[in-house]
């Protein structure tokens, strides 16, 4: 192996805060070679993030940094800001993993992009919008001229990624520092974005470290593999070695909570609990001074769907398909067009009584639980307020079903005088689970209830739910852009594209038989991780 680029030497970081010490690296080392890409691995709070940040002297002011950081074999001097700048800039590029709160949302792409390249390479306006045209097209940004005029929000988000990628390739560095940078993107465009990365690495000859959580990723893109958990180092190796044979439980885990398998099918039980017949969804275009309506939006066009009592129906399509408006529809969180109906009977928004039944009936889980659940009432007031809105038994009644259900997923009856920013992400989760589980409902559905959590965590979480599936008979919808997740627990499937169903069957037919090839595609991608 070459001598390596960066090097890091027994790197700690330990954060300070209201008297508080807390180790988020303890003792990191490892090398990179030129032309190697290295995945750094771990759940959330291992550290992984944290040991990039400090590689570049991005680490915030509360952060005392120990151990030494090499680059090409001379240790870099943090304090020298002229130097940190120009390594950052012009040696060294980084991809965040949020493109939307890493780019400027008042300023063009060109502005962006361009401002990296005057202040580093001192280029006029025309030289810089030149290479900015260059950079949108290498990284596969379509019509780039059309788009240097656009602002981020004009973007979907695998274009901001990649707009991402071409500030991060503007002055050509010897390396790339990539930060989950595939974690919030559909399964095809994630696909497209680790294949443009690897593309770069051979044309270009970059060296990248790549920090995800996810192991199907590094899987792909990986030549050497470190597995931190709580700041610390568990196990390294090369990454075929790795997948084959990990030495250590914890990184054994990591392998196994990938989602695997094809869920059987099973006898339909009864007639449908559940039914949605020719739901539309539509949003008004409206211009000119009048804002009279010139089109519409078919978020959802005319979706039929049945779900049946202790069966999973799964919905999977990539982002704007619309299937988490459809989801909205059903639980009468938007206006609609079409029928919604339990056991048979038509739900209405015009009968109070009939609305406030099928809410107790029809329970929803949101993607996000910390922006889903009040920041300003405890565990225990946040579970119970559905007790109390449908004026159901005492307060001790209450907080006696608060307690019970804290215990059916699996938390501390206590936690319920805590607040959620108390929490971790799993365990929010599992406290909006409790909240819609507290009603005992027929139906509940997940909007994308584990894209934001390690997989180890989603593992568990999907194991929970259905522990709580045969316990109580609850039929679910579950929704996700990741089709293999949805294969591996759901009976039913419908296959969302731009408001309509193209394909739907039970999982085994759907990933053994798919007739789309917009599900093959889904399909393909989801095996690449695999």
């Amino acid at each position: 192996m070459s001598a390596p680029l960066l090097s890091l030497r027994n790197l700690s970081v330990t954060f300070h805060g209201d008297g508080i010490q807390t180790r988020a690296v303890k003792g990191l080392s490892l090398d990179i070679a030129a032309g190697e890409t290295v995945a750094l691995v771990g759940e959330s709070g291992s550290g992984k993030s944290v040991s990039a940040l400090a590689s570049l002297g991005l680490l915030p002011d509360n952060a005392e940094q120990g151990g030494g950081v090499f680059w090409k074999g001379a240790e870099i001097d943090r304090g020298d800001a002229t130097a940190m700048r120009r390594l950052r800039g012009n040696e060294i590029g980084m991809i965040f993993q949020e493109p939307m709160t890493s780019l400027n949302p008042l300023h063009t792409i060109e502005k962006q992009i361009g401002e990296s390249l005057r202040q580093h390479q001192g280029m006029s306006v025309e030289a810089a919008r030149a290479r900015t045209l260059d950079l949108l097209d290498r990284v596969g940004i379509p019509g780039a001229e059309t788009r240097l005029a656009s602002y981020p929000h004009e973007l979907s988000g695998g274009q901001r990624q990649r707009v991402m990628i071409a500030m991060a390739l503007a002055n050509s560095p010897d390396m790339l520092i990539a930060d989950e940078p595939t974690t919030a993107l559909d399964v095809t465009i994630e696909a497209q974005i680790l294949d443009l990365l690897a593309d770069l690495k051979r044309t270009e000859g970059l060296s990248m470290l790549f920090i995800t959580h996810d192991l199907g990723v590094v899987r792909q893109i990986a030549d050497r593999v470190f597995v931190m958990r709580h700041g610390e180092l568990v196990e390294s190796g090369g990454a075929a070695s790795l997948f084959a044979a990990p030495r250590e439980a914890y990184t054994h885990d990591l392998i196994a909570a990938q989602p695997e398998g094809i869920r059987r099918p099973e006898p339909t039980p009864g007639n449908p609990l559940l039914t949605a017949h020719d739901i539309k969804v539509h949003f008004p275009i409206r211009r000119g001074l009048l804002r009279r309506t010139t089109d519409w939006i078919r978020a959802v066009d005319g979706v039929d769907l049945e779900l049946h009592g202790a069966r999973t129906l799964g919905i999977v399509g990539e982002s704007g398909s619309g299937k988490s408006t459809l989801a909205r529809a059903i639980t009468k969180l938007v206006d609609h067009e079409g029928e919604v109906a339990v056991d048979g009977k038509v739900v209405t928004a015009k009968s109070a009584a009939r609305l406030k039944e099928f809410r107790r009936d029809v329970q929803i889980v949101f993607q996000d639980p910390f922006g889903a659940l009040s920041p300003r009432m405890s565990v225990g007031d946040i579970i119970a307020e559905g007790l109390v809105a449908h004026d159901i038994g005492t307060a001790e009644e209450r907080s006696h079903a608060v307690a019970k259900v804290l215990q059916e997923v699996r938390l501390d009856p206590q936690v319920a005088s805590r607040y959620p920013h108390e929490f971790s992400g799993g365990q929010r989760q599992r406290i909006a689970i409790a909240r819609a589980l507290v009603l005992r409902p027929r139906v509940i559905l997940f909007d994308e209830p584990t894209s934001a959590l390690d997989m180890t965590v989603q593992k568990t979480l999907i194991q929970l739910l259905q522990d709580l599936q045969a316990r109580y008979g609850i039929g679910y919808v579950f929704i996700s852009h990741d089709i293999a997740l949805i294969a591996s627990i759901s009976h039913e499937m419908l296959v969302m594209k731009d408001g309509l169903v193209v394909e739907q069957g039970t999982a085994e037919d759907i990933m053994t038989n798919p007739r789309e090839d917009y599900t093959r595609a889904l399909i393909a991608a989801a095996r690449r991780k695999g």
